[in-house]
């Protein structure tokens, strides 16, 4: 196979807007997988053959004598083999385990009786410039082969397509200029670096008995290792580094990695908040937070951030990428990916067994997911909690899965810091040169338990018995050291009692200590805060554009090229589009949502949409993006305005990871609309732990705003249990504490207008849309051209669209979604004059004031009902009963109380049957009206389910 056919990724960068060619002719896709043998064709094409032959004839000094030549190619083709076997499979015999335990058979193709060199080390043979020999003895090549790949570094890369790739790890494996060699200064400061993550671990465990830490005892060699990824990454361009990792010493990299000063860190053990005591928020553990800073290596100074995370593992994973992503955007970095790199820190049982890290390699290569290469370090202590590997998996290593995506993988010794040190060297170098995830699977062990009070020697007493009689990490590499003559036998205990000198000031320090500046509204985020007055904030933001760019966006959205062969139908869909700006009305909702994209845009932000089908959108409501039916090119008509920028992006089929990467996008963008729409809204709880953990939790618990906005298409069609709810419940049961903003629109301008206020407004709040299906299409759910001009706003709550004296009503039946059009089509088809719908837009924040205001002009009023189309255990009842009830109470109804109108109680959320549905909907809105008693409807919608 030629090398070019090489192209999977190294070259990939990362091509903004619209894509050339057919949608099946991807370019970085190979369409077949490397030959096995790939690399014995150096030694078996004829070229090759002919060489072999003339060299061996030569060397045997019978040029005439077939038998000799024969046998000296075919020497030279097992002796290709051989190097071809260690190279695949030379890991599998490499010394990986500190402690021994792990008893794995060498395979027998790696001895040289199976490749039939039994006793004959002596023997010469051609291997044509391997390890730059032309002629070597098997003996020789046999050594070399031992000593470079089953040493205390194991490889995994022929598993590579690319031979650029293969040949660029090879050369850093064989070639002894590029095998692991450091200077004295340099092991010196490897030493210093892991003393310094053993005493900290050793000080915290003195000084917090008992105190849960997850200290990184028996992984130290971690910590000269990621300091080799910052310098070594700064030479070659890197400028920032996002981190994201669990627990496992991560209160080690916060302070010997990161730089968070020690006192801090001890404040925080001894009950002080990291924040100032005015800021508020829950707080969290110390081993969830995160920091950034900067640090400087060889002059060059580097950003570094660790991103806060819960116990979930893997869970901050995407979160990470996107941050990336939104970092190398802001850099104008996206083309290069130079100076933004993520790393990863990962447990081995959670990267095994989380899918989550599967779905965050492959965004390694999708267009507008790709972060130009993840350094991937696990560190592997060789059990999950109490769990051995052998039943937390079914492959050799943790990092099996990482060969999906073709990425390298270097297994290495913890207890040899060099070889860890050289692994991160080599994987920066690698990142920069090609662009691609790498993984070091460090082995190591756990010196205690899970955390530091439990007992270990329970599930694993073989390996516990181990670890207690093994020396530590600094003593084996210090022995090593004064035996090589690189310091004297006092130079370690120096560097100890030096380091404690430093803990013992920095604990003394700690009991003054007091933060004086929250880690928040810093960077790119000036300017914005968080509001001191929830409800007056939320009041009267201007979000009107004026006429003039209206009709601007107008034209944009829907003149076609010249050469672009439009879809037959989407052109009826840009024709009618035409109407509504022509005749200023019946705007609908994808155009209304165009028009808040564009004017954004305009106005210098940017969007940033995602999801499985928000190209064209899952009803073929959007169409974002224009097909050529003839080359399939594509033309993005918001691609074309000034200013901003504009990005939708079909994505790879995950919920959790893609959900993930977008919250991790708009955490370093404030000036990005960022959305992540649902297929369907029922699918987002595939994304549970991000909506519960970050979107809903990030801001209490580690100061971290967010305007994420999710977009989750919901409404009781009669399609199922699968494509009708959106779990409104379970978002307004998360909602506290100012924390978020959720939301059922009916109006394609209200919906406008709420995504422009999302950016306009001088804070950050995630926004939860329940959007809706079919009205996208409802020929009452329309809006007309002044509502998006002038002082119009988002409107909380919608009044009826007939005008009814407040005087009047008798009957108040509020609700929220589109279950509110089938209300007012009913009541005005009974011709009820004394019965009112009311739209609650916005379900949190609650907008009780205006509805309390509302109700005290009702004077008549007698009875309030809630009606809802989920069943009575879902949407959103139990959440509005108490907030109407309080409504009531101000407005001088205090003895009344809300009653409700909707469906049973239910296990599913909605039937699969057509006509149950229809029954069960005509009922709800019969009591809801007060056209039958619940008992009469709910015997009724029995009845159905009978029938049907």
């Amino acid at each position: 196979m030629g090398n070019e056919q090489h192209d999977f990724m190294p070259e990939l960068g990362d091509q903004e807007g619209p894509q050339p060619g057919p949608s099946w002719a991807n370019p970085r896709w190979l369409e077949t997988a490397v030959d096995a043998a790939a690399d014995l064709t150096q030694a078996m094409d004829p070229t090759t053959m002919k060489l072999v032959v003339e060299k061996a004839a030569a060397k045997a000094g019978k040029p005439t004598d077939p038998k000799a030549i024969e046998q000296a190619a075919d020497d030279s083709v097992r002796a290709m083999l051989l190097v071809r076997l260690y190279r695949v499979r030379g890991h599998l015999a490499a010394n990986l385990d500190p402690l021994g335990l792990s008893h794995r058979e060498e395979p027998e193709d790696l001895s040289l009786e199976w490749h039939g060199f039994a006793g004959q080390e002596d023997k010469e043979v051609y291997v044509g410039g391997v390890f730059g020999f032309e002629w070597v003895t098997v003996g020789e090549l046999y050594k070399i082969l031992r000593r470079t790949y089953c040493g205390n570094v194991g490889l995994e890369y022929m598993h590579i397509s690319d031979t650029e790739e293969r040949r660029f790890l090879q050369d850093k494996f064989e070639k002894p200029e590029d095998t692991i060699q450091f200077t004295p200064e340099g092991k010196k400061a490897i030493l210093s670096a892991v003393i310094r993550g053993e005493e900290y671990e050793k000080f915290l465990g003195k000084k917090y008995v008992g105190t849960k830490r997850f200290g990184l005892d028996g992984g130290e060699s971690m910590i000269p290792a990621l300091e080799a990824v910052i310098k070594y990454g700064s030479q070659d361009g890197v400028r920032e580094i996002v981190y994201g990792m669990a627990h496992r010493g991560r209160l080690n990299v916060l302070a010997n990695v990161m730089g968070k000063p020690y006192k801090v860190i001890f404040h925080e053990f001894q009950g002080g908040s990291a924040n100032p005591d005015d800021v508020g928020g829950s707080g969290d553990v110390k081993y969830h937070l995160g920091t950034s800073t900067d640090r400087e290596f060889d002059g060059i100074k580097v950003h570094m951030s660790l991103v806060p995370n819960p116990s979930h593992l893997e869970a901050v994973d995407p979160v990470v990428l996107g941050k990336v992503r939104a970092q190398q955007a802001m850099r104008e970095d996206l083309d290069a990916h130079e100076q933004v790199l993520p790393v990863l820190l990962h447990g081995d049982a959670a990267f095994a067994g989380q899918g989550i890290v599967w779905e965050c390699l492959g965004f390694s290569g999708v267009n507008g997911y790709n972060t130009g290469g993840c350094i991937h370090f696990i560190i592997n202590n060789q059990i999950g909690f109490t769990t051995s590997p052998r039943f937390a998996r079914s492959s050799p290593y943790p990092s099996d899965v990482a060969k999906g995506v073709q990425a390298p993988i270097l297994h290495v010794n913890g207890d040899d810091p060099e070889a860890v040190t050289f692994c991160c060297k080599l994987a920066i170098e690698y990142r920069q040169k090609f662009k691609r995830d790498i993984v070091i699977d460090m082995w190591c062990y756990r010196r205690f338990g899970h955390n530091e009070g439990d007992e270990p020697s329970f599930t694993q007493p073989l390996m516990y018995d181990a670890i207690r009689k093994h020396p530590r990490v600094s003593e084996i590499y210090s022995d090593k050291l004064v035996q090589d003559g690189v310091i004297d036998s006092g130079t370690a205990p120096q560097l100890r009692d030096e380091f404690i000198s430093v803990l013992d000031g920095e604990f003394a320090a700690a009991e003054k200590y007091q933060p004086d500046e929250a880690d928040w509204f810093g960077g790119r985020w000036a300017g914005l805060n968080k509001p001191a007055d929830p409800e007056g904030a939320r009041r009267n933001i201007e979000t009107a554009i004026e006429k003039k760019l209206f009709d601007s966006l107008g034209r944009t959205l829907t003149t076609v090229p010249e050469d672009h062969t439009i879809h037959k139908t989407l052109q009826r869909v840009l024709d009618a589009k035409s109407e509504m700006f022509k005749k200023g009305e019946g705007f609908d909702w994808a155009t209304a949502e165009a028009l808040a994209f564009g004017s954004l845009v305009t106005e210098g932000f940017g969007v940033r949409l995602s999801g499985q089908d928000s190209g064209r959108g899952t009803f073929s409501q959007r169409h974002a993006v224009w097909i050529d039916q003839k080359t399939e090119e594509k033309y993005i008509p918001l691609c074309q305005l000034p200013h901003g920028k504009f990005e939708v992006y079909d994505s790879p089929l995950s919920e959790y990871g893609v959900l993930g990467f977008e919250y991790g996008f708009a955490m370093a963008d404030p000036k990005s609309l960022v959305l992540w729409e649902a297929q369907f809204g029922d699918f987002a709880n595939g994304a549970q732990i991000m909506i519960d953990q970050f979107i809903a939790a990030g801001e209490a618990k580690w100061l971290r705003a967010n305007g994420l906005v999710m977009l989750l298409p919901h409404g009781f069609e009669g399609q199922g249990p699968e494509h009708s709810s959106a779990r409104l419940e379970r978002f307004l049961q998360l909602c506290a504490n100012d924390n978020m903003c959720v939301c059922n629109i009916t109006t394609p301008a209200n919906y406008f207008h709420v995504l422009r206020r999302q950016m306009l407004r001088p804070f950050r709040k995630p926004l939860i849309i329940m959007t809706p299906k079919s009205l996208l299409r409802h020929p009452l759910a329309k809006s007309n051209e002044e509502e998006f001009l002038g002082d119009h706003h988002f409107m909380r709550i919608k009044s009826d669209t007939t005008e009814i004296a407040d005087k009047k009503i008798r009957r108040l039946v509020l609700c929220s979604g589109k279950v509110g059009y089938d209300l007012l089509q009913k009541r005005d088809e009974e011709g009820l004059e004394d019965v009112s719908v009311v739209r609650i837009e916005q379900l949190y924040p609650f907008p009780g004031e205006p509805l309390a205001a509302r109700l005290a002009r009702m004077t008549n009023l007698e009875q309030v009902v809630w009606c809802q189309e989920e069943p009575k255990n879902n949407g959103a009842w139990f959440f509005v009963e108490s907030q109407i009830e309080q409504a009531l109470s101000e407005s001088g109804h205090g003895g009344m109380r809300p009653t409700y109108a909707g469906r049973e109680v239910a296990a599913s959320p909605a039937t699969g049957f057509a006509k149950r549905h229809q029954m069960q909907q005509h009922a709800l809105i019969d009591i809801a009206l007060g056209l039958a008693d619940g008992g009469e409807a709910l015997r009724n919608s029995k009845s159905a389910k009978k029938k049907a």
